[in-house]
């Protein structure tokens, strides 16, 4: 039989950084969780990653005070800024670029992220990944 869900979490975590402060502390807390299970079971998962790279992570809370947890690709404005060499995005978009990315990088970030975007095919997914470069006033070029 299946266990009964109390409610889901989502949180962005840094890979191989989880510790029991802020956010993920107070989150697991008042539900009731184990924190420091919680924290080596991310940080052994994501050691294989770059370090720091934010994880977006939804756990989901059982009755029985026991968890479980998928861990979804990075956002697409990570792997933007990654592309363009940027610390930022513009703060204020739409006067001007910041950088540039090419449409062979929004491939590549499409592919990447395609488990978790909710397109029907890749030129969608590109087009959102547009989108998101734009409102970075990030230049797309051919």
């Amino acid at each position: 039989m299946a266990k009964k869900i109390a409610g889901y979490i989502k949180l962005q975590v840094p890979a191989g950084k989880a510790n029991p402060s802020p956010p993920i502390g107070p989150a697991l807390g008042q539900r009731g969780l184990n924190i420091m299970d919680f924290c080596k079971a991310f940080n052994a998962q994501s050691q294989n990653m770059e370090a720091g790279t934010p994880i977006p992570v939804v756990i989901t809370a059982y009755v029985d005070k026991t968890f479980s947890f998928v861990m979804k690709t990075p956002p697409v404005t990570f792997f933007l800024k990654k592309m363009a060499k940027i610390e930022k995005g513009a703060s204020a978009p739409g006067r001007g670029f910041v950088g540039r990315v090419t449409l062979d990088q929004v491939r590549e970030i499409a592919r990447l992220k395609k488990t978790d975007l909710n397109a029907n095919d890749e030129e969608a997914a590109m087009r959102m990944i547009e989108g998101s470069a734009r409102s970075m006033s990030l230049e797309v070029v051919s």
